[in-house]
């Protein structure tokens, strides 16, 4: 059994991380940390274990070696005690944003700050097994995908690999729920306030722009415009990409440029149904799961295609991507832990 740590488990991601890893057929988890809930059982932090597990939180000062240890931590903390978090695990799987970006200059640009650790950041691979399977084998240093580059990138990842989309023009809208916004209310996650809401919250500059264009930027330099909005769900994420063909591709053509690369993934499943209210991908249906459904519709008085991706943004988007990432780099079936297929109706 392999042991693992996790740092930062009280919050949504951590207790989805616990949950996945607590049914991992391969590992064992030696201690999860937590400032607030230090020696008080998991299922205090995360109701839905009560019983599951005689598992307490330690404080983050008394944290042994292990394994491999997860990092599920606010932007910023894994990157300013990353000397210490190494010491103590060969390989680290970090969920935060602190390094998915390899440009130092892109990393200021979008968070505001310098890095406070660039000397790391080409050390880190990212996390996504779809499209760096192989660097993950040989990783000691993951870096987990944002959950709205996770559901741009996988959504469009097959056009930019095969050099159809137009380069400057893609336009993103990301709708997201609430518990992106995490375990820590505001006041825009106020329930009264953000219950029935359709809000903008970042139509411009959204940080995981830079991750979606740092991924599809395999053939050149490429520009994805996103703009994110908060609806009426609690997880989920659903990217409506824009994208103009610079080639004239029918819906056929397009169908088999997916097929062909992403035939052998097992958490990608391609959604193209004639009718019926499930004919495109559908949030609701992937909680809980580490699916991404993808689904495409080709304007017929245009060039513009539209790719609709949608994925649980706590599973695929992060504790599900990091036990992807983990299996992926022990060499283990990827599947592993992460057999739920979801509930309908929900």
């Amino acid at each position: 059994m392999l042991n693992v740590g996790i740092v930062g488990g009280s919050g949504f991601t951590g207790g989805e991380l616990l949950r996945l890893l607590l049914g991992h057929p391969k590992v064992r988890i030696h201690q999860v940390t937590s400032r607030g809930y230090a020696g008080k059982p998991i299922g205090r932090a995360h109701p839905n274990m009560r019983g599951v597990s005689d598992l307490r939180f330690v404080a983050p000062d008394t944290l042994d070696s292990c394994d491999i240890l997860f990092l599920c931590l606010p932007h910023g903390q894994s990157a300013t005690q990353f000397d210490s978090y190494r010491k103590l695990a060969p390989r680290i799987i970090d969920l935060s944003a602190d390094f998915r970006l390899q440009d130092v200059d892109r990393y200021e640009t979008y968070y505001g700050s310098p890095h406070p650790l660039p000397s790391m950041l080409p050390q880190f691979v990212y996390g996504l097994a779809e499209i760096n399977r192989e660097p993950l084998r040989d990783a000691s240093y993951v870096s987990i995908g944002g959950c709205n580059a996770t559901a741009t990138i996988l959504g469009l990842y097959p056009l930019f690999l095969a050099g159809v989309a137009d380069s400057e023009r893609t336009v993103v809208e990301v709708k997201v729920g609430s518990s992106e916004g995490g375990v820590t209310s505001s006041e825009g996650s106020h329930h009264p306030v953000r219950s029935r809401a359709v809000r903008s919250f970042k139509p411009t500059g959204h940080r995981h722009t830079a991750e979606a264009e740092q991924a599809l930027s395999m053939n050149g330099p490429v520009r994805v415009h996103m703009s994110v909005t908060a609806v009426e769900l609690v997880r989920g994420v659903l990217a409506t990409a824009h994208v103009f063909l610079n080639k004239p591709l029918g819906e056929k053509e397009i169908w088999q440029l997916y097929r062909q690369t992403y035939l052998d993934e097992p958490f990608i499943r391609i959604v193209k149904e004639r009718q019926g209210p499930y004919r495109y991908p559908e949030p609701k249906l992937l909680a809980g799961t580490n699916y991404c459904d993808i689904g495409f519709e080709r304007d017929p008085y245009s060039e513009r295609l539209v790719v609709m991706s949608a994925i649980d943004n706590m599973m695929k988007g992060a504790a599900g991507q990091a036990v992807q990432a983990l299996n992926t780099m022990m060499g283990w079936d990827e599947t592993l832990g992460l057999g739920f297929i979801g509930l309908h109706p929900v």
